[in-house]
């Protein structure tokens, strides 16, 4: 076993060490041979490192054990830290003692090679494909996402109250949920905690809510799963311009550290800082029907195929072109109210219109924040369950924050999986979370 007298060091935070020596406790990425040079690439979860091991300056049994050494088995070594500028990360390790506690055997191999691999192949074998150095720097910047998110919130005032993920009824229609028998009564799996976090936001203040949740569209396209993460503020007495500002405030809080904290990671990925440098607040602001003439302005000059109906919501080739239009988010409010869902606030100025937002990323990205002035009013709040034809009873515990105390409030939700997609720049957003549930993969 390597010297325990040195210390224990993560491939991360190696150049704490320069020139000493270290232990790291990790795997075998790769391994290059030229002669009586010997090249192993070792990660440990944090990073890789090159190790450097001639015949001469290590013992026979260490040089014997790495060569050969078969791609992923787990090893214990020893090394000096040298410092390398031709070096991924700036440092190598001169290796100078190994224990392989586990070896792969050469009669099966790991599946996962350097060569290229089809999608299928890889997504079944997702639970390998995590250990790749891409995909673990996504996993690290979904991590600071996350952590981002939640910072941004708590810093600022706002009470964590997670909703259930098992609910009575839906709070978007019942056409896109996951159904459960919950002891002979049917259930569901939540599709948002918005309704929830209304009720602790009028008990609180200002809350958010961040878990799993459930979306049964039948969709293939890149930007869909039906298992996400989603983080939901909810804030008493905020009105819709007030929540636009948090919106703007909140995204350009994530991306800043990103790029504060996850930089090695966007360098792995190939992902240039520069457009992400661009986010900083104000963000542009287009109502629908300014939205709706840039549409069918870009089609009557040939750059889109087809006119937009007024009316319909956007879908995602009119996110897209939105979207592509500008540097940073571009937020589109004021949606025609019969298309949007029953607990919004209607426009004062203009019934017709709901007081919501969308806030569409850049690059083409579209919509990763969907948003609301909630509908204050009990009256208007049963009609438009009727409109929708929901079950009035699965809601009356819902109507009670319009009966008792009822207040202007706002909030919006937002899927880390299309947050992670938009600041990593990834074509398909099943990349995005460790394990993807989309329309025809459950597996792993």
């Amino acid at each position: 076993m390597p010297d325990q007298d040195a210390p224990l060091a993560t491939i991360a935070a190696i150049g704490r060490y320069e020139g000493q020596s270290v232990r790291l406790q990790g795997w075998l990425y790769n391994l290059r041979e030229s002669g009586k040079l010997l090249f192993p690439i070792f990660r440990d979860g944090t990073g890789t490192i090159q190790g450097v091991a001639h015949v001469k300056s290590v013992p026979s049994h260490v040089f014997d054990a790495l060569k050969g050494l078969t791609q992923e088995s787990s090893v214990m070594v020893r090394g000096r830290v040298r410092a390398d500028k031709r070096a991924p990360g700036g440092y190598e390790l001169d290796v100078e003692d190994l224990e392989v506690v586990q070896r792969v055997p050469e009669s099966d191999p790991y599946p996962i090679t350097l060569k290229e691999h089809g999608v299928d192949f890889l997504m079944e074998h997702r639970h390998l494909w995590v250990r790749t150095p891409r995909q673990a720097a996504i996993l690290r910047i979904r991590a600071e996402i996350m952590r981002a998110a939640a910072e941004y919130f708590d810093a600022n005032g706002y009470i964590r109250t997670d909703p259930p993920i098992l609910t009575p009824a839906a709070c978007e229609g019942t056409s896109t949920l996951f159904p459960v028998d919950y002891f002979g009564d049917p259930a569901y799996l939540t599709q948002s905690g918005q309704l929830y976090v209304e009720s602790t936001a009028l008990a609180l203040g200002k809350v958010y809510s961040f878990g799993p949740t459930f979306r049964a569209e039948k969709s293939k396209t890149r930007r869909h799963l039906t298992e996400f993460w989603m983080i939901e503020p909810e804030v008493a007495f905020m009105d819709l311009d007030g929540l636009m500002e948090l919106a703007e405030n909140f995204l350009a809080h994530i991306v800043a550290s990103v790029l504060r904290n996850r930089a090695a990671e966007l360098e792995t990925i190939g992902r240039g800082q520069e457009k992400l440098k661009t986010i900083v607040r104000p963000f542009p602001r287009l109502r629908y029907d300014e939205a709706v003439e840039m549409l069918n302005q870009a089609h009557r000059d040939g750059h889109l195929e087809a006119p937009f109906a007024y009316g319909n919501d956007f879908g995602s080739p009119d996110e897209t072109w939105l979207s592509g239009q500008y540097d940073r988010p571009v937020m589109v409010h004021r949606y025609p109210a019969n298309v949007k869902a029953f607990y919004m606030e209607p426009d004062p100025k203009d019934p017709r219109y709901a007081l919501c937002v969308d806030v569409l990323a850049p690059e083409g990205y579209g919509e990763i924040i969907g948003g609301s002035q909630r509908a204050a009013s009990l009256e208007l709040l049963e009609s438009r369950i009727r409109e929708h034809k929901l079950p009035m009873e699965a809601f009356q515990w819902y109507l009670d924050l319009r009966r008792y105390g009822s207040v202007p409030h706002s909030g919006f939700g937002m899927g880390i999986e299309r947050a992670v997609a938009w600041i990593c720049g990834l074509d398909h957003v099943r990349e995005t979370i460790p394990f993807a549930r989309t329309l025809h993969r459950m597996y792993p």
